[in-house]
């Protein structure tokens, strides 16, 4: 006993005057008080573990009267319904026995086991019927095996199954079986009310019957079931508080009925029930409508016929035409219920399956054969009413055997339910399976012919107890099902997981789920209009049947992974008995109704993938993401092992976006072209570099990272992105190129825009940058492709309804300029687009044999394309490429030489153009005025101070001597005149130096091949270029740049392509 208890029974004496403060005159009785104190103490001590782990009587009878089968949910909702909220500490909790054991009890013995299972062994036999018990008893008992490891695997709350299998397999999982456990709840409703009015109009009331054929008992099926269902819906509506008092009658009812079966099954030992059936020659009689299973009867020594006679004849008298059937063959008698010492194993060891419509006939009974007749249907026989085969049996009793997740679905009103679920789960179903076998093999030794309708008969004292107490534990059955459904169905609207059952998240004030309860009253309704417990039965194992294959895969999944969170109490499961649980369930499935099958897949699969593409995106750490772990790092290893094969290249691509001072994607139709090149398949990783350092830029990268993401959603890129910061910008592109990716899946092709701004003086950063990309990537034997004016790309919305997709394959690349057309036509943005592939020939060339070789190439590689052979022809330089080579080459040298500051440096620029502008215009005029056209930098007006300086050196170098000058030099002073005077002498060189010729040679080609270029796809929608390598002595990067930019001047949208040394298509299969 703790602290607090002791002081509580202590202010409880004291209240009671016990420990009142004692006056001289009261010693004596405040020794004998403080003695009752002590032995009260010690007694209370003694009982306190006995108590903790078995409780007092009283205790356990408050629990039994207050007994609920409604879940956890459905009893806040009833605390709200009274106006007063109750404490949660008031709540009492529920051991093993009265929380799980008693629910499950309930919910498994059920409709099918009064109204189907006699019938189920009359048919299949004993042999049969064991067979099928074993089966659906070994697969409920493998699934609660398996849920009992995931319910002790931490706090299971309000959901059940449903939140057990969504927090294991994911939201895409967790959402579809969730809506197929809520359907099979729901159609559970509709077979509980079938099977209500079915005891109602078959055995209490059969007068009652609205149409009076027997065609149209569906009818009134249908009438009687909707009424039915009204009235509970109702009760529902109204509040569960009722169907929780009514909860105890209930199960009483279950308890006694199955108690007076097994009464009366021993009491056939002793004193067989006196139930006869009567049989016409072999074929088994109605004996609805007449009482003497006789021809005639002898009254007041008159031989009179009966009642029977009537039914075969056409008048009453004895010289009247009658059925040849009837007048061929004898009435007999026989005992329906022979007893246990009868010897009839024999009789029913075997199964007997037969199509509907055929007569139900005795085996080893002497019948003469007759002709049929049509009439026959109007005769007092027992037809089949529907054609039965072992598969048939099997999906009608194995409702039978469902509701093991009643204590589980409780676990938040458990005491403790880590240890509760296990126990009181498998007990209940090893309990219920004994009665079921039990049960079947009782009926086939005392019943002769277990295919008659036979409820009630084996019942002692009286044939009532069974009828009465199966009709209630119906009642309560439908109770439960139509208030537990809508409560699964909003928990499943209140996580967000499916957007479009949202509105069924909402209900009344204290939170009964209206909504949720009309849409469950008429998806029940379509299974009271089927109006055959028979054909609900099949749909509604489908259903429970999908949730506990998924049980059994979520607890092998975790089993298998091992994660370290997975750690249940339960010790006594293993992943080959949830396989086997799963394959037992799926196997189950198809045998029950391959079709019914089907269709529950499928909506399942439609459920699955409408919550993957619309759904919330929830993270609760699903074993499915941790299988996708364990798959994606399996995959890698085996990727290690060897680069892949030609056949199986395509472009992964390492994407190189910038941000702007905003931190945004600065050009967007960059993860644009990226999605249509890779229409979703392959890698793409995304990457951004920041200049800083991480320390201080930490939340500038987590923002650019998210807005990169975002721009990829929003472009469709589907890949992975990273942002990194770093203070050499340089460092950190190499460092992306050579470790991006992980293991196999590494990128082999870089994705990047062309620095527009390379030519202003900031731009000598992004041109080195581009330059040693380009190095590095072909180091790196990785493609290189480069976007010209990617901000003129089309986005993914737009869609180029014409227009061509020109390749100017100028060197072989392995094939990547022929490959990535193809891909972009994969893309509806290209699809209508033609693909034109442009080469060129020399002088010696044969141009026409090229352009059949290369048509058989193509079409060896499966690619339509256009083919079009272009003649370039030797010819004189012309002063454009002469003086655009060396203003190229000025510009260079000057930068080179020149360590000026920013300002200074654009100064000079300045007027190396201003000369470079007179040069050319005098070399126009010796030319007879050929037209040249020239490249103006951008810089602005030369200093008063620069001028002067210049002014000074050239001074300087016409003859003045600096012997004249006398000043005192200091030694900076010195070194800082020298730099001058260098610099004025470097400036006036390059006024009066000549283009190399090796540079003049590569301008002029790149000017001739931009003249070919722009006349054959000026207008074309798309270029690409094979892209030249840079020059291996670094000296020549500025000129390798005016290179490119002359090759793609007057180009609309260019893409450059570098080959990353292999082949990448193949003309072999």
């Amino acid at each position: 006993m703790n602290i607090k208890t002791l002081d509580a029974i202590k202010e409880l004496l004291a209240s009671s005057g016990i420990f009142e403060r004692s006056s001289s005159s009261n010693i004596r009785q405040d020794n004998k008080k403080a003695k009752q104190k002590l032995l009260f103490s010690s007694i209370c001590a003694s009982l306190q573990e006995e108590m903790d782990s078995n409780p007092m009587v009283s205790s356990f009878l408050n629990k039994l009267a207050n007994y609920t089968n409604l879940t956890q949910g459905v009893r806040e909702h009833e605390e709200a319904e009274d106006g007063v909220r109750r404490m949660t500490v008031m709540v009492p909790l529920m051991g093993t026995f009265i929380g799980v054991y008693l629910p499950c009890m309930q919910n498994i013995l059920g409709v099918i086991l009064f109204l189907r299972l006699t019938w189920i062994v009359g048919t299949a036999g004993i042999l049969g019927s064991f067979a099928i018990v074993s089966m659906c008893c070994i697969c409920t008992l493998l699934t609660a095996i398996s849920m009992s490891a995931i319910a002790t695997n931490g706090v299971v709350p309000a959901g059940g199954s449903y939140y057990m299998i969504s927090r294991s397999l994911g939201p895409e999982f967790g959402g579809a079986v969730g809506l197929c456990f809520y359907l099979g709840t729901t159609f559970a409703g509709s077979l509980y009310i079938l099977g209500i009015i079915e005891i109602l109009l078959t055995y209490i009331i059969p007068t009652a019957t609205l149409f009076e054929e027997d065609a149209a008992m569906l009818n009134n099926m249908r009438v009687y079931g909707t009424c039915c269902l009204v009235l509970m819906a109702l009760v529902v509506f109204v509040g569960v508080k009722y169907v929780n008092k009514l909860a105890l009658v209930f199960l009483a009812c279950v308890i006694l009925s199955i108690m007076a079966t097994y009464a009366g099954v021993i009491k056939t030992i002793i004193e067989p029930p006196e139930f006869n059936v009567c049989l016409l020659g072999n074929r088994s009689l109605k004996n609805e409508k007449f009482d003497t299973c006789a021809k005639t009867e002898v009254v007041k020594n008159l031989t009179v016929t009966t009642e029977l006679w009537s039914l075969f004849c056409d008048s009453k008298y004895s010289n009247t035409t009658c059925d040849e059937y009837f007048t061929l063959n004898n009435l007999t008698e026989i005992q329906a219920i022979p007893g246990l010492l009868s010897g009839v194993i024999k009789d029913n060891l075997w199964g007997h399956y037969d199509p509907a419509g055929v007569f139900i006939e005795k085996e080893n009974q002497h019948s003469a054969p007759a002709a049929e007749t049509p009439q026959n249907i109007y005769k007092p026989y027992l037809f089949n009413d529907i054609t039965t085969y072992f598969t048939l049996l099997v999906g009608i009793y194995f409702p039978s055997v469902t509701g093991i997740m009643a204590g589980s679905n409780r676990s938040g009103d458990l005491k403790d339910a880590q240890k509760s679920i296990p126990i009181g789960t498998i007990m209940a179903i090893l309990t219920t399976s004994f009665i079921c076998i039990f049960w079947s093999l009782t009926v086939s030794l005392c019943l002769t012919d277990s295919k008659i309708p036979v409820i009630g008969i084996l019942a002692w004292p009286s044939p009532w107890v069974i009828v009465i107490g199966s009709f209630f534990s119906c009642c309560g059955a439908g109770l439960q099902s139509l208030t537990g459904a809508p409560r699964l169905l909003q928990a499943i609207a209140r996580d967000g997981i499916i957007p479009f059952l949202q509105v069924f998240g909402h209900g009344k004030a204290n939170g009964e789920p209206t909504w949720a309860l009309l849409l469950t009253v008429g998806i029940c309704e379509i299974g009271i209009l089927i109006a055959s417990v028979d054909n609900v039965a099949p749909i509604l194992s489908m259903f429970f049947l999908m949730c506990y294959l998924f049980v059994n895969l979520a607890c092998a999944v975790q089993t298998l992974l091992g994660t370290p969170n997975w750690r249940p109490r339960f010790k006594f499961y293993h992943w080959s008995l949830s396989f086997l649980g799963m394959s037992l369930c799926l196997s189950l499935m198809f045998i029950c109704s391959w079709y019914y099958a089907l269709v529950a897949i499928v909506i399942a699969g439609c459920i699955y993938k409408y919550i993957e593409y619309k759904g919330a995106v929830k993270e609760w750490g699903d074993g499915i993401r941790g299988l996708s772990l364990n798959a994606a790092r399996y995959a890698l290893i085996r990727l290690e092992e060897a680069p892949p094969h030609t056949k199986n290249w395509r472009p992964q691509l390492m994407v190189l976006c910038k941000m702007n001072s905003d931190l945004l994607v600065k050009h967007p139709r960059l993860l644009s072209l990226t999605t249509q090149l890779k229409a979703g398949k392959g890698l793409t990783i995304v990457c951004s570099v920041l200049d800083g350092t991480y320390m201080t830029r930490a939340n500038d990268a987590k923002t650019a990272l998210q807005n990169l993401k975002t721009a990829m959603a929003v472009e469709k890129t589907k890949g992975f992105s990273h942002v990194v910061v770093s203070s050499n910008l340089r460092n950190a592109f190499s460092l992306l190129i050579q470790s991006a990716g992980l293991g196999g899946m590494k990128h082999n092709a870089v994705l990047m825009a062309w620095p527009a701004d390379w030519k202003l003086a900031l731009g000598s950063l992004a041109r080195r940058n581009f330059i040693e990309t380009v190095r590095e990537t072909t180091s790196a034997n990785q493609a290189m492709l480069v976007a010209k004016n990617i901000d003129r790309f089309p986005s993914n919305q737009e869609r180029l309804k014409d227009g061509n997709i020109d390749v100017w394959w100028i060197v072989h690349d392995g094939g990547l300029l022929m490959l990535l057309p193809f891909l972009l036509k994969q893309h509806k943005v290209w699809k209508k687009c033609t693909m034109r592939i442009f080469t060129v020939a020399q002088m010696d060339d044969n141009s026409i044999q090229m352009k059949k070789d290369l048509q058989m190439f193509l079409y060896q590689l499966r690619l339509d394309a256009e083919v079009e052979v272009v003649e370039m022809h030797d010819s004189d330089i012309s002063a454009f490429t002469y003086e655009k080579t060396l203003m190229m080459e000025q510009r260079s040298q000057m930068l080179k030489q020149m360590h000026l500051s920013r300002t200074e440096r654009e100064r000079e620029i300045q007027s190396i153009t201003d000369v470079s502008r007179g040069s050319i215009k005098r070399k126009k005029q010796s030319t007879n005025n050929q037209p040249v056209q020239t490249v103006l930098c951008q810089a602005q007006l030369i200093h008063d101070r620069n001028t002067a300086s210049h002014s000074a050196a050239n001074d300087k170098a016409a003859g003045a001597t600096p012997d004249r000058v006398h000043m005192t030099w200091t030694k900076d002073k010195l070194i800082n005149e020298r730099n001058k005077q260098r610099e004025g002498m470097a400036v006036k060189d390059m006024f009066n130096m000549k283009p190399n010729q090796s540079n003049v040679r590569r301008m002029h080609t790149a000017v001739k091949l931009n003249e070919v270029v722009v006349k054959k796809s000026k207008n074309s929608e798309l270029v690409l270029l094979n892209m030249p390598g840079p020059p291996k002595n670094k000296k020549g990067d500025e000129n390798y740049m005016e290179f490119l930019e002359v090759l793609m001047e007057g180009l609309d949208r260019v893409l450059l392509v570098r080959g990353g040394g292999r082949e990448v298509v193949t003309i072999y299969s």
